[in-house]
């Protein structure tokens, strides 16, 4: 996601597109959340129906493990060209100057409004919501409904958290193996490095069993939706990591690799198939029909952590092939909105809660809510992240 000071000098437009039908989802994803899943969310009590809620898992299962790989994509890049500090100083300000101010300004305002709107609390002012409650420096209440103390968290910046974390340990790696093989003789001047296989049908089931193992042992301790301060600082979320550092690592094998242009269309092809085969048969079945479970020791874990893994590898490698062979077109405003889908990512939240909260009492059923939702804050995120974009300073950042 955040790559637009990243991309190597050969532009990929089909990249570029990718990553836009990416944020959109997220923003569709996040406006489902108030009328579908029973996970929490700052707007309650709305209309709901099962279908937003299988929406849900449908997009928890792949998107944000594609976009770990996208963004791992040009991590390589980026530090054989800066070099190890600026790479660090680079990912820092990129990375770290939003979560802070974000985790500073727009996750307290979405927790004061919940606050405010859903706590049987006495009604606080904003800065002493923020300084007693968010930040915990007040005394905890005997009744407080949590889930935890204090309100302080860093809600959808968990990415870009997680992203810095990722980054950070690639940093490692690299200086750990530079002091390793600081002593081998260095290759010919010119000499390309040696490319491996391009992964096939046989990889990619290897890769579906490998991470559904991981991902059914982590949850026998860590259900989905239940997250934990990793290092008292990092908001993680255990029951995904192992497809999160996996497809964080074969972004940065695939630009060594050059997979992206290597994958066989056919490949391609045949593993969308899959993928679109699996959607349908969730939205056949339904979510919570029962034969799928969250977490634990059980066939429906075990069945949802197969089931995830499958996806997650079907539709990364399907859309990877489907965007590079059939949508390759790029124009001004497709490279514009591209370049502005991290700060969508930032901004949208805000955008969709307000609307939810707008729309919330007005009668309408959930799909129709939903709709309103997603397409306004469609149309709101994009230009406003871009002029965001545009303010004294941002960019650079941005």
């Amino acid at each position: 996601m955040d790559t637009s000071t990243l991309a190597p000098a050969r532009r990929l437009d089909w990249l570029d597109n990718l990553r836009i039908a990416l944020i959109a989802l997220v923003v569709v994803h996040h406006a489902a959340q108030a009328y579908g899943p029973a996970d929490w969310w700052y707007v309650e009590n709305q209309p709901r129906t099962s279908v937003l809620g299988t929406l849900s898992a449908f997009d928890g299962a792949f998107f944000m493990s594609l976009f770990f790989f996208i963004s791992a994509y040009f991590v390589p890049a980026s530090y054989d060209r800066r070099g190890g500090r600026p790479f660090l100083t680079g990912r820092l300000k990129r990375l770290g100057i939003p979560v802070v101010v974000g985790a500073l300004t727009l996750v307290p305002g979405l927790m004061y409004a919940y606050y405010v709107r859903y706590r049987d609390y006495p009604a606080i002012s904003f800065p002493r919501y923020f300084t007693d409650v968010y930040l915990g420096l007040g005394e905890e209440p005997a009744d407080w409904s949590g889930p935890s103390w204090p309100d302080l968290q860093f809600g959808h910046l968990w990415f870009i958290q997680n992203l810095l974390a990722y980054s950070v340990l690639y940093l490692l790696c690299r200086q750990a193996a530079r002091l390793l093989h600081r002593h081998r003789p260095r290759p010919r001047t010119g000499a390309r490095p040696a490319r491996g296989p391009v992964p096939g049908h046989g990889s990619l089931v290897l890769l579906t069993v490998a991470v559904t193992a991981a991902t059914f042992a982590i949850r026998l301790r860590y259900p989905l939706d239940e997250w934990i301060p990793f290092l008292d600082f990092i908001q993680v979320e255990p029951a995904r990591v192992a497809q999160y550092a996996t497809f964080f690592a074969l972004g940065i094998v695939a630009f060594r690799q050059d997979w992206l242009n290597r994958l066989p269309a056919r490949v391609g092809w045949i593993w969308l198939g899959i993928g679109a085969a699996l959607t349908a048969v969730l939205f056949a079945v339904g979510s919570d029909a029962g034969f799928f479970g969250p977490g634990g020791a059980n066939g429906p874990s075990l069945l949802w952590s197969a089931y995830e893994s499958a996806l997650c590898t079907a539709l990364i490698t399907g859309l990877l092939v489907l965007f590079r062979e059939r949508l390759t077109a790029g124009n001004r405003l497709s490279r514009a909105a591209s370049s502005a889908s991290y700060t969508v990512y930032i901004v949208h939240v805000p955008v969709v809660v307000a609307l939810q909260f707008a729309l919330s009492g007005s009668g309408l059923q959930a799909p129709l809510s939903f709709g309103l939702v997603a397409a306004l804050a469609l149309l709101i995120s994009f230009p406003l992240a871009d002029r965001i974009r545009r303010l004294p300073g941002f960019r650079r950042v941005l």
